[in-house]
């Protein structure tokens, strides 16, 4: 099991929002490629990245910070990245430029067909995003919630060839109140492509929780407020989650 430090991006800074919400923001660090610099010196093993303009917009915001990420460590590291990813150009453009798997979210619920058609074009690098606000589907940078449940947008997609679903709980994100391990768990054991937590953890006591309920359940860890104050230490988390599946 991974822990995959969050990298989120609003207006070229490295930021948290509280609950997906774009106006209640914390800003951690002005270059980005430098804080990716660090999650690397830190030992962690893949980084999650998001263009939080570009989930609002529909389409990329922050370009030059995130190439300047690619050239900072890519190569060195796995990276994923989501927000306004919602056409097959977008998917090419980005795994093109050294992105090693993208997150589709909001164009997963509303173009499901075009999420078919990454995953074959680009095997294995292609993830799905799913957001869910009390277990229903939120889109749209997270303004929208949909009438769909998250778990039956997950199993839609069983047959695709999806590399991994990135389950956020967004009461949880930014919150600072531990993660949904119960929801999170409860999707990934009704699917067989690999889930990924996100949302809520803040502590290195969420992180044994988490190892201790998910071993060789979950792929890995998303955290990014508690690794940003020192809540997480990332070379401590990965000592402590390496012996997971």
């Amino acid at each position: 099991m991974l822990i995959i430090p969050a990298i989120d991006i609003k207006n070229g800074r490295a930021v948290r929002l509280e609950q997906g919400d774009m106006d209640k923001e914390t800003v951690f660090s002005d270059d980005p490629a430098a804080v990716a610099a660090h999650w690397l010196e830190q030992g962690a093993r893949r980084l999650h990245l998001v263009d939080l303009n570009g989930a609002v917009a529909g389409k990329p915001r922050n370009e030059s910070v995130i190439k300047d990420i690619v050239s900072a460590v890519g190569g060195k590291i796995p990276i994923q990245l989501g927000g306004g990813i919602r056409d097959l150009d977008t998917v090419d453009t980005w795994l093109d430029a050294g992105i090693t798997r993208v997150i589709l979210g909001t164009v997963a619920l509303r173009d499901p067909a075009l999420v078919r058609e990454a995953c074959a074009r680009h095997p294995g690098r292609v993830a799905v995003g799913i957001d869910a606000r009390d277990g229903f589907v939120a889109v749209e940078g997270w303004a929208e919630v949909s009438q769909m449940k998250a778990v039956d947008l997950a199993r839609a997609f069983e047959d695709a060839g999806v590399a991994a679903i990135i389950y956020t709980d967004i009461s949880r994100d930014g919150a600072m109140q531990g993660p949904n391990v119960e929801a999170t768990l409860a999707l990934a054991r009704a699917v067989t492509t690999p889930v990924v937590l996100s949302g809520g953890v803040s502590s290195m006591a969420d992180l044994e929780a988490v190892k201790a309920a998910a071993d060789g359940v979950l792929e890995g860890v998303i955290s990014g407020r508690a690794v940003y104050d020192g809540r997480i230490d990332p070379a401590r988390a990965v000592e402590l989650l390496q012996g997971a599946a």
